[in-house]
């Protein structure tokens, strides 16, 4: 069985990097994984982890893991109570407070491995201020600790958080690219491929996700739908689509939340407290997460119907990715022009923000709608006052 470095796909040179250091014991304390959204560098993160706490760790395959035991199974499936995930949990990013936590949770043992793997997103928002209180950390962690920080850019990260981390440079990876890879990989038409790719933001592994559920992909289609129906839909329309549209990005918290209770319910006779209260506060951020990557789906949806749009105002519409919504796209068109699609997508980079600054997810949806209507079609919205 192949290891789960295998997995990252379009980055053999990170694949062939990783695999070395396990292999020949050279895995450093801290790593700087740097590179766009969408390069794969969360589960590059996810396989490092599970290569180092595989009980078989350097005599799995090829030097790697085995990736068939219990141990690498709930760590790719991210329920490893020693593998922690942490995202800025402040509206501009890593608060001081939640960067003490990390440290003062570095100091304890392990639940069940010899090891402790701490994964860190977006360090390139960690402040001055936030950082000063994890170098020391950073620069010698506790033996049984290692330490992986996934950035954009090398640039947009402090040099003292630099200069204490292996850094790891991950690739941009070509839409076109990416789709192939993705249909190599699934089996699915290239043609389906591009639109998984375009719905996940280039990402190979959401796209995989993606197109093996069910859920998602009716999920995209009520999106087209409220996207088509814009034009016509008056105010009360409007926020009935994005409210239904939320409702349907937080269905999959329910299925993450049933499996994290089940889990707890069959551990919680042999964890310690403090166990048990830390993989609660691991489910609480798993939760955030996901919520965050439903929006994030939603949204990158409605921007690449937009990006269909203005490639039809173009005059290029052979560019045109979701191709099972093109009538509804070509309609639109005759009614905005490349201004107007280029001030809807402005809008769709604004709900972005606002999202990522903890605005409510019904307040980011139904503005986002109202926007990208007045953009395309140059309806402005009453008052709300005008609205009762």
């Amino acid at each position: 069985m192949a290891d789960a470095f295998e997995n990252i796909l379009g980055q053999p040179q990170v694949r062939d990097f990783l695999r070395s250091s396990v292999e020949n014991g050279r895995v450093s304390h801290a790593y700087l994984f740097t590179g766009p959204a969408g390069s794969n560098k969360t589960l590059a993160a996810y396989a490092l982890a599970q290569a180092i706490l595989c009980p078989k760790g350097a005599r799995g395959p090829r030097g790697g893991n085995c990736g068939a035991c219990d141990v690498c199974r709930r760590v790719m499936r991210r329920k490893h109570p020693d593998v922690r995930y942490f995202a800025p949990e402040g509206a501009g990013g890593y608060l001081v407070e939640q960067i003490r936590d990390i440290v003062t949770d570095t100091s304890y043992a392990p639940i069940q491995a010899d090891k402790k793997v701490y994964i860190l997103d977006r360090v390139d928002l960690l402040g001055t201020a936030a950082a000063n209180a994890f170098l020391k950390t950073l620069e010698e962690p506790p033996a049984d600790v290692v330490l992986v920080l996934l950035g954009r850019t090398r640039e947009s990260v402090l040099p003292t958080i630099l200069s204490r981390c292996q850094v790891v440079p991950f690739r941009h990876i070509p839409a076109t690219e990416a789709a192939g890879i993705l249909s190599q990989n699934t089996g699915a038409s290239l043609e389906k491929a591009r639109i998984a790719i375009e719905a996940c933001d280039g990402s190979v592994t959401r796209g995989i996700e993606f197109l093996k559920s069910n859920e998602r992909l009716a999920f995209r289609s009520r999106v087209l739908e409220a996207l088509a129906s814009l034009r016509l839909a008056d105010d009360w329309d409007v926020v009935g689509q994005a409210a239904d549209l939320v409702l349907l990005a937080k269905a999959p918290l329910d299925v993450v939340r049933a499996a994290q209770e089940e889990e707890l319910a069959e551990n919680a006779d042999f964890l310690a407290k403090s166990a048990i209260r830390q993989i609660e506060a691991r489910n609480k951020r798993a939760l955030t997460a996901k919520s965050f990557e439903s929006l994030r789906q939603l949204t990158a949806i409605v921007r690449s119907w937009l990006r269909d749009v203005l490639a039809v105002c173009a005059g290029t519409p052979e560019l045109v990715i979701n191709v099972d919504a093109r009538a509804a796209i070509e309609e639109a068109a005759l009614h905005a022009d490349e201004a107007r699609a280029a001030a809807a997508l402005g809008a769709v980079r604004s709900c972005d923000e606002a999202i990522s600054y903890n605005v409510s997810p019904e307040t980011c949806i139904d503005a986002l709608l109202f926007e990208v209507k007045d953009a395309l079609f140059g309806q402005s919205r009453p008052h709300a006052g005008n609205v009762a």
